[in-house]
């Protein structure tokens, strides 16, 4: 990838913009709860809002003191069990607590009278997000220490036992890919727009097909390059972002969801690794990539992974088709959702081709 084609990801991506006049809010409430509930806040308060994410509307606030993050729900319409910030403020905040690599939380707010929603703020924390896989930009040493970091900031995760960490109950008990591909089946009827074959294949194939599940960890449900952010000098993860889907779960759901990186092709705004030239770009092969993870977690080995990854990208399906929704229904939070909507066809497809190879 070209410097040119990195720049524009990290401008489409990257940094914040003022306000969207659909998703404001009231500032002048909003500080007088910070002034109530965050301890240490002083204003006055200056509003932007951060172009990534496509779920929760995030915003930058500054202050004479320092900057905070903003994390609400959706205004608007929104799937059963979607958006939900106060789960994400839970576990950052337990997770902040034992010393892993989340965010600092000051205050959640359930009254919707303040600003229309549920949010809470956390700290912004200082550093860089990576928005392209290849890491354009970096040395070969730099790019295989990056990925190092990240494998094992996953792992240091998977390691902690959710009940000593106070998150015994933030999941059902019951296998967790049962429960899942039950969840993602009803949000993708939920916002179901044509008839995609793949998916209907998908919806019945795999539930009758999951794997035992051998560990119960907090999983982070998204854990990807561009959902954390890197010291601004050190090649370490500083803060991991965007908890919206973890739970209690299986950890092969989430190592299997970011090793499917190195399966992807390089195309659109966020590239795959699969094609290129690892070796002279630095960056870990996906066998030197489980070793990594399995070394760190004390595995010996990770099974076929062609169910997972028709797993992974069947509930990035279902996401999507969420995404297409929202945008019908007007509550999409991305300029880009209306893009990223549109993928739950070849998606589903692509899925169903990862099926097939695990014996569908």
């Amino acid at each position: 990838m070209t410097a040119e084609a990195a720049a524009s990801a990290d401008e489409i991506f990257g940094g914040t913009k003022p306000v969207e006049e659909r998703h404001r809010i009231d500032e002048v409430r909003l500080a007088e709860w910070m002034k109530a509930n965050v301890s240490g806040y002083e204003g006055p308060l200056t509003v932007s809002q951060f172009k990534g994410g496509q779920s929760n509307p995030s915003y930058r606030l500054d202050t004479p003191g320092g900057a905070y993050v903003l994390r609400r729900k959706p205004f608007g319409k929104l799937l059963p069990s979607a958006h939900a910030v106060d789960r994400e403020y839970r576990v950052i905040t337990a997770l902040h607590k034992v010393g892993y690599e989340a965010p600092k939380t000051y205050g959640l707010c359930t009254d919707d009278s303040v600003i229309g929603v549920m949010f809470y703020i956390m700290d912004c924390v200082d550093g860089r997000i990576m928005w392209e896989p290849t890491l354009p930009g970096y040395a070969p040493q730099q790019r295989r220490a990056i990925y190092e970091a990240e494998i094992n900031t996953l792992a240091k995760l998977h390691q902690y036992d959710p009940e000593s960490v106070g998150l015994g109950d933030f999941g059902r008990p019951g296998n967790y890919f049962s429960r899942q591909v039950d969840r993602w089946t009803k949000q993708y009827r939920a916002s179901e727009s044509k008839y995609i074959e793949p998916m209907e294949r998908l919806i019945e194939w795999l539930p009758k097909t999951v794997p035992n599940q051998e560990r119960t960890s907090v999983v982070h449900g998204d854990y990807r390059l561009d959902n954390m952010i890197f010291h601004p000098t050190e090649q370490r993860v500083a803060a991991v972002l965007d908890w919206e889907l973890s739970t209690l779960g299986d950890p092969l759901a989430d190592f299997t969801y970011f090793l499917m990186t190195w399966f992807m092709p390089k195309e659109g705004g966020r590239t795959g690794l699969a094609g290129l030239d690892l070796k002279s770009l630095g960056i870990p092969t996906h066998e030197e990539a489980i070793e990594i993870y399995c070394r760190a977690t004390g595995r010996s080995s990770i099974p076929d992974v062609n169910w997972y990854f028709s797993y992974n990208l069947f509930r990035l399906a279902g996401i999507t088709q969420g995404i297409a929704g929202r945008v019908r229904d007007g509550t999409a939070a991305s300029e880009r959702a209306a893009e990223s909507g549109s993928r739950a066809e070849k998606l589903a497809e692509r899925s169903w081709e990862f099926a097939r190879k695990a014996g569908a």
